[in-house]
């Protein structure tokens, strides 16, 4: 009994044990939706947050600079633009909608609503 306890001691010291695994960002929480300046849900910073209802314009860390983002509201959310003028245009993002690398909007996000506030369609 003696040398199969050894055998053990011995086997378990030669195995190699698992790495422990590495940081996971966290999730985005339900209701929310998170924007990051870069793309792959990266960014000095860290993400930004909106939570409906209501406008919130944009943080300087991606305003005009959103290229990626992850949606867990439970409505549709609009990015917004504004277009000089007094003009603005707006993109739906659906629940559950990302985009890892959202170039077609990167440079024109400006803030997010629960409503299209009057924007066009861009």
């Amino acid at each position: 009994m003696r040398q199969l306890l050894v055998a053990a001691a011995v086997f378990a010291a030669l195995v190699p044990t698992a790495a422990p695994a590495a940081a996971r960002p966290a999730a985005v929480p339900p209701g929310q939706v998170y924007f990051w300046p870069e793309p792959g849900q990266m960014g000095a910073g860290g993400a930004w947050a909106y939570t409906p209802p209501g406008y919130r314009e944009a943080d300087s860390r991606v305003k005009r600079h959103a290229y990626s983002f992850d949606s867990h509201a439970a409505v549709s959310v609009y990015a917004i633009s504004y277009q000089g003028g007094g003009s603005c245009l707006y993109r739906e993002i659906r629940p559950d909608d990302y985009d890892n690398d959202w170039t077609a909007w990167a440079t024109k996000f400006d803030g997010v609503s629960d409503t299209t506030m009057g924007c066009e369609q861009g």
